[in-house]
């Protein structure tokens, strides 16, 4: 089935990203609690900011280690892509549901990356390919892509949004 001239590509009528969600077979992690004197999300005005997020894998812990020695580039992106995941379930938590999701504004990715290490791009591609594959055209964002020191607690990938939401989902939270 060609997606993009499915019903339920992203903008046509009756699409929806809960639904997408489904077809695709995507359990979402839990969202962890701030653990410190901010916020995990602000919504102001129809726009919401998402807080930088880190890979929860399938059991709950998350990746650690630095590209480029002790984490591979593809490991990495599947840590980018589990970081997405995360997002992606803050975004539902303060929305109620993904539909009320206009656009994916920005995404700013850290790589806790080797000195030299030069792939930080390919890196948070593995979070921009999800929001594309769920959004569709709505998930088409600006981005950052960066290769830091340290993260904390040493994981691999640290990673934030902004997102456009839609009248009828901006007076939540």
């Amino acid at each position: 089935m060609d997606t993009m001239n499915s019903p339920l590509a992203a903008g046509a009528a009756g699409w929806s990203a809960e639904l997408k969600l489904r077809q695709l077979g995507i359990d979402l992690p839990g969202v962890p609690a701030s653990v410190g004197n901010f916020e995990v999300g602000v919504m102001n005005g129809s726009t919401l900011i998402l807080s930088g997020q880190g890979p929860v894998m399938e059991d709950g812990s998350l990746a650690t280690g630095q590209v480029g020695t002790d984490v591979s580039t593809e490991d990495a992106y599947n840590h980018a892509r589990r970081t997405g995941l995360v997002l992606v379930s803050a975004m539902k938590t303060f929305l109620g549901s993904l539909d009320h999701v206009e656009r994916v504004l920005r995404v700013f990715g850290m790589v806790n990356a080797a000195p030299g290490y030069l792939d930080h791009p390919k890196v948070i591609n593995g979070c921009s390919d999800l929001l594309l594959e769920l959004f569709g055209d709505r998930g088409r964002h600006v981005r950052c892509a960066v290769g830091v020191g340290s993260l904390p607690g040493n994981i691999s990938v640290e990673i934030e949004a902004t997102v456009s939401v839609s009248p009828n989902g901006s007076s939540l939270k």
